[in-house]
């Protein structure tokens, strides 16, 4: 019996001592993902109103592919595609498979889907950091939270109310750290998805247009 005691004993040191070791990497990953999300909040701003600056419509998008349709010269559509206001990488994907004219058909059209998924894949590795903030900061925010609460209420036992107040405080500001890093992380995710879902399509389209008129 006395054996079990101590065995249950040594355990429970060993779990507090480890869950009290966490509470400052805990507390220093909160402030990393909050930081981290106000600084992605600061370039979601900027990078609205440089869209709203250079927006891609639909006339520009149509006029592209009219004149892709229209089977004007190589020259003269790559000038289109210089001059309009999709984003660099795209650009070089519509120059290359337009420059793809010496390739078969199939070979064609396959190397206009990898590319096209590669930049599906570039979009996605954009949002993983967000997306991880917004699943994990929760959690860690919840670690933040329970960790003080051993040694407040072992001071609510012992009479010692301030040292209570201060356990709890960090308790609730780990709470909030927590819930205001993922909400901030979840809508910069979720607003730059559909930017990145839209730019995608419009290269998509255009990508199917060039090799439409690659077939003449």
């Amino acid at each position: 019996m006395a054996f079990e005691e101590n065995i249950t004993s040594i355990s429970s040191n060993t779990i507090h001592i480890v869950s009290q070791s966490l509470l400052i990497p805990v507390m220093a990953v909160l402030v990393i993902f909050f930081i981290y999300s106000l600084i992605n909040l600061g370039t979601l701003i900027s990078e609205y109103y440089y869209r709203r600056k250079v927006k891609i419509d639909f006339k520009n998008l149509q006029r592209l592919i009219l004149s892709v349709s229209e089977h004007e010269s190589s020259d003269e559509i790559m000038n289109i595609i210089e001059e309009s206001a999709l984003p660099r990488s795209h650009k070089e994907v519509l120059i290359t498979v337009l420059e793809s004219s010496k390739l078969g058909p199939d070979s064609r059209e396959a190397l206009a889907r990898k590319m096209v998924e590669d930049e599906e894949i570039t979009a996605a590795k954009k949002l993983e950091k967000t997306d991880i903030i917004a699943k994990i900061a929760p959690a860690v925010g919840l670690m933040g939270t329970l960790i003080p609460l051993g040694p407040g209420l072992t001071a609510l036992g012992a009479g010692d109310i301030q040292n209570l107040a201060d356990h709890l405080m960090m308790a609730f500001d780990a709470a909030v750290l927590g819930m205001a890093s993922a909400a901030i992380g979840f809508t910069i995710s979720k607003i730059r998805r559909r930017w990145y879902e839209e730019e995608i399509s419009t290269l998509d389209s255009l990508a199917e247009s060039i090799l439409e008129v690659l077939k003449f």
